[in-house]
């Protein structure tokens, strides 16, 4: 089985402008998001999807491999699905380019449910929310599976609502996707949905338009780089 992953990387930011080549510990961002994916055994190579020449150097430079993709998508998943086009693969894997930590353990705990189903079309991870500000904090998004652990819905909202109280737990969604290469491009070509638009989360869409989301359990969360202030919380975090 092909497993490729793809690392969006735009330049233009508007809380962070040039983020994927700002400095960590002597890196630009984008090599320790590569870096970390490739240490995921199961994937057979690593790719940055960008938009900025200056990006596709800065990999270069550092021996990674990058393709350039048109500057007008209005998604992530639009430029995936471009730089995706152009693949052989079975498996994409989604890894977020302002995610300097990330686990290869993550990668592995989101490809095994599709590995192990070929009709299983996408799949993302969750962890158990602790804080119950969390679970309040429109930035952090919650997620609600059926048993079998597909998505049934996920929300900026603190989901499920505890009406008469109860010790149900509520879930953290994490941003790491597989998807079967062709269901990809399918994704991409299909119209957004209302829920999708009020919630500003495009797994909406996959659901809106029937499609199964797996959500695997982890015990990792993430730690995204959005402002500079981001930055250097991870560099503390890295110690």
């Amino acid at each position: 089985m092909q497993i490729v992953a793809l690392v969006p990387a735009r330049f233009a930011s508007t809380r962070f402008p040039g983020k994927p080549l700002a400095r960590l510990k002597g890196k630009p961002l984008v090599q320790w998001v590569c870096e970390g994916t490739a240490r995921c055994s199961l994937v057979n190579r690593v790719i940055v999807a960008t938009d900025d020449e200056r990006i596709a150097k800065a990999v270069a430079d550092f021996g990674g491999e990058a393709v350039m993709t048109r500057s007008d998508h209005p998604s992530g998943t639009d430029r995936l699905a471009e730089a995706a086009s152009g693949l052989e693969a079975d498996l994409v894997v989604n890894v977020q380019g302002d995610e300097p930590l990330i686990m290869p353990e993550m990668i592995e705990q989101a490809l095994a449910p599709l590995i192990a189903d070929p009709a299983i079309p996408m799949g993302t991870l969750r962890n158990p929310i602790s804080d119950e500000a969390d679970l309040h904090n429109p930035n952090i998004v919650k997620v609600v599976t059926d048993r079998a652990g597909f998505a049934l819905y996920f929300s900026r909202a603190p989901i499920p609502c505890r009406r008469e109280g109860g010790e149900i737990r509520a879930w953290r969604h994490v941003g790491l996707y597989v998807y079967r290469r062709d269901f990809l491009l399918k994704f991409a070509r299909l119209a957004p949905t209302p829920l999708e638009n009020l919630e500003k989360l495009e797994q909406l869409r996959a659901l809106e338009h029937g499609y199964k989301i797996m959500v695997a359990e982890t015990p990792f969360t993430s730690h995204g780089v959005d402002t500079p202030q981001d930055l250097e919380r991870v560099a503390a975090m890295m110690g």
